[in-house]
């Protein structure tokens, strides 16, 4: 076993802790790859050999470690490569790591039985349209014809999907900027029906990402909200913005785009999460020229408001709408 695939059991209002557990694992290994909201894969081959243990035995000290650091728990899936790390995240629980066994004959059997859907990369239509034809377990799909499963999904679709059902994993775990991330969570007391509470959430969420962002000169490419409901439900939407940024404004009016195409009627919203993705150097990133007065003048406006904020406070300078 030489990757593990880790989630946190973050709860939500904790969920901004994910860069500081990544970075925990990153103590064992520098080959981390982020699965937000709450996972990530980790490669293992070296530090087995540095510490002289195997992945399992590393996998229990990283949870005793978040439990004692964080004081959150996490379950964890081992196998010999990334899909098959995910595959056996199904199984697993606090303090019982799953481990994909590497025996031909015993992965075999692990799979066998399993649903096609089961499998990491396998949508809704292709699923559909297997089950239609009778492929419903990945051990008929990895004894069906070659050209069978080619002609239902598509040459390479298929030609990949008959490997991965045979236990063949060439993915590998590629370290990424989503590691740092960063994540703004507005619980709320009570479950909230009020729209201009939710944007007042929003809003707030989107200024505080701003604010951070500029502070250690980064700016993301990706923003991402997730709604959490009462029932425990949760909706997650990310738009790639039209360019790099880290001022506040246009997190905003991303933000509200994202909430108002969800279209919610009446939805009972215990928590939003925004969380800005794809971070890059600010200094490295390409802006598009401005004419507009305005623009320019909110935009030296905010390097006031944050002097002002590091100055004083985070709530020194505040939009009207939150002050209230």
């Amino acid at each position: 076993m030489t990757i593990l695939c880790v989630r946190f059991q973050l709860p939500p209002m904790y969920e901004a802790a994910l860069p500081g557990l990544l970075g925990l694992l990153e103590e064992f290994t520098p080959v981390v790859e982020a699965l937000p909201p709450d996972g990530a894969l980790a490669d293992l081959r070296g530090a087995e050999r540095y510490f002289g243990r195997s992945a399992v035995e590393l996998a229990a000290v990283i949870r005793v470690r978040t439990l004692a650091l964080y004081g959150v728990d996490c379950v964890i899936g081992a196998g010999p490569g990334p899909m098959l790390a995910r595959m056996a995240l199904r199984d697993a629980r606090p303090g019982v790591t799953c481990a994909v066994p590497e025996e031909p004959d015993a992965l075999a059997g692990f799979l066998a039985e399993r649903p096609v859907a089961a499998l990491p990369g396998v949508g809704t239509a292709t699923a559909r349209t297997l089950c239609e034809y009778g492929l419903d377990t990945l051990g008929l799909v990895a004894a069906a014809p070659l050209s069978t499963l080619q002609r239902l999904i598509g040459a390479k679709a298929g030609r990949e999907l008959r490997e991965k059902a045979s236990g063949v994993d060439r993915g590998r775990v590629v370290p990424n900027a989503v590691s740092r991330s960063l994540a703004a969570d507005r619980p709320f007391e009570l479950d909230e029906l009020d729209p201009d509470r939710h944007r007042r959430a929003l809003l707030s969420a989107a200024g505080e990402i701003g604010a951070r962002l500029r502070t250690v000169e980064k700016v993301c490419r990706t923003l991402t909200l997730t709604v959490r409901y009462a029932d425990r439900s949760s909706t997650t939407r990310s738009r790639t913005l039209k360019e790099p940024t880290a001022h506040s404004a246009a997190l905003t009016k991303a933000a509200y785009g994202m909430y108002e195409a969800l279209g919610l009627q009446r939805a009972r919203v215990r928590a939003l999460v925004l969380r800005a993705e794809g971070l890059a150097p600010a200094d490295q990133a390409s802006c598009q020229l401005t004419f507009d007065p305005v623009d320019e003048k909110v935009r030296r406006i905010e390097e006031v408001a944050d002097r002002a904020r590091a100055k004083f406070g985070p709530r020194a300078v505040m939009p009207g709408t939150l002050a209230a």
